[in-house]
């Protein structure tokens, strides 16, 4: 996968590099991946196209950048003082992402591209296991406070309450509220205290 280079922060490079791939990551909500051009793509950003192809070389490549952007931004986990305020906090966030207006056209749209592009589907896991890191407090918090047994696996209790979200906004084609954000936390959180994502061995082991 191509890189940006390397000159210093806030110089040259590194402003052609935020140039190009916001301008990707507009025309992908725009336009989806399927119709994204480097051509575009240069076109948007104002960089040439022979710097934009250099750099990225295709539509992959430049979708594959833009994804990763997302760890590069300051977003932190949740803090409420209770499991389940956080992770309807978490669900929420997912909820209002794919459906307001102004929001949802860029996950749905890189979702998709993930399908379309072996480099967007690495992108988009690498983003995603990025976000698993930094939730990772939220269940550290809950044992501390006693909400739940020590040894809980924080990703899974992540995939618990996003993952009826998607199937919903993707599979199912659902309406979806943040009041659903909320029965599923509470319903997470309940299983959590119970000891339901603490790792059982195997028969076998």
């Amino acid at each position: 996968m191509a890189t940006s280079g390397t000159q210093r922060p806030g110089g040259r490079t590194e402003r052609t590099r935020q140039a190009v791939l916001h301008a990707t990551l507009d025309l992908l909500a725009e336009r989806g991946f399927g119709e994204l051009t480097v051509d575009a793509v240069a076109e948007r950003s104002g960089v040439h196209k022979t710097t934009v192809y250099r750099r990225w070389s295709s539509p992959d490549g430049l979708v594959a950048a833009a994804l990763q952007m997302g760890a590069e931004d300051d977003w932190k986990a949740p803090d409420t003082g209770s499991l389940e305020d956080d992770l309807y906090e978490v669900a929420a966030e997912v909820v209002r992402y794919f459906t307001e207006p102004a929001l949802k056209e860029l996950p749905m749209a890189s979702v998709a591209a993930a399908f379309q592009s072996t480099q967007a589907a690495e992108a988009l896991h690498d983003f995603y296991a990025d976000r698993h890191v930094r939730m990772a407090p939220i269940t550290e918090r809950a044992v501390a406070r006693g909400e739940v047994p020590s040894g809980t696996d924080g990703d899974e209790l992540v995939r618990a309450v996003c993952g009826p979200m998607f199937y919903r906004l993707l599979l199912s084609r659902e309406r979806v509220t943040v009041a659903d954000a909320r029965v599923t936390a509470r319903a997470v959180a309940a299983a959590a205290a119970a000891g339901s994502f603490v790792p059982q061995p195997h028969p076998e082991d």
